[in-house]
């Protein structure tokens, strides 16, 4: 198994301060590469969104680098990885909470994140940024967590009627805001070649899924540099369309 990564960040066309923060690490380990992934989007209306989307990456880094060699030699257990992982999630919760308590703020952020372990794929996510995974199609591997998306479970709106619907950044939960935190969890096996997109919410508003295919899937890849300049492509594409919200995008592609 191996990888070739991009990510890229923007303030986009109307926030002076980029809220959002990602990550990708690789590592060669007696077990083969992996590669471990995270976007976390602070909360534009809150105060001091970046600070939470900042603390939340180098937790994430740091359980990468300290905790995780540990899972990977014991073999990985889905069960014990979901369960670590959240709890990993609550404890930034609380401490974000304690922050915002003590320094009278609000604050919080999204979390996508990915771990590629030989065939294997999982992923943990709290809010509305996203997962997806792009072969000869692209499949959303999240789902969003938020009142629009729970409106359309209960079959009370159409996706076509949800695009233009004003709540659609409304969120049911985020890291460092919410009382209660419920991550979901997913898992599957990977077929190669293949390409993870981790995004923003203001990456996607303004781009189809099939846009996203046809400049970002495994069949049009050829170096990291062509991979971080179709992201850059990506994201000036999403500006010109007036999406006003910070634009960040990571890109894992597994062969």
């Amino acid at each position: 198994m191996n990888f070739m990564t991009a990510a890229c960040s923007d303030a986009g066309i109307k926030k002076q301060i980029n809220q959002d923060a990602l990550m990708i690490k690789t590592a060669r380990t007696d077990c083969g590469k992996v590669c471990f992934a995270a976007v976390c989007d602070g909360m534009g209306g809150l105060a001091k969104g970046e600070l939470a989307s900042a603390s939340l990456i180098r937790i994430l880094s740091g359980w990468f680098e300290k905790e995780f060699p540990d899972i990977l030699y014991r073999g990985i257990v889905p069960e014990i990885l979901k369960k670590n992982w959240e709890q990993l999630i609550y404890e930034a919760n609380c401490r974000l909470g304690a922050y915002s308590r003590e320094h009278r703020v609000k604050l919080g952020t999204t979390v996508v994140a990915l771990l590629v372990v030989g065939n294997m794929y999982y992923v943990i996510n709290v809010g509305d940024s996203r997962a997806y995974l792009l072969n000869t199609s692209i499949r959303q591997l999240t789902k969003d967590q938020t009142v629009i998306q729970q409106e359309m479970d209960l079959g009370r709106l159409t996706p076509e009627k949800a695009r233009r619907d004003p709540r659609r950044n409304v969120l049911l939960q985020c890291v460092g805001a919410s009382t209660v935190i419920d991550p979901d969890f997913y898992m599957g096996n990977i077929e190669t070649p293949c390409s993870f997109l981790l995004c923003s919410d203001g990456f996607r508003h303004q781009i189809s899924r099939q846009e996203m295919l046809e400049k970002l899937g495994p069949m049009v890849v050829g170096s990291e540099q062509s991979m971080s300049d179709n992201l850059r492509s990506m994201i000036e594409l999403n500006k010109s369309r007036r999406e006003e919200d910070n634009i960040s995008a990571a890109l894992i592609h597994v062969y």
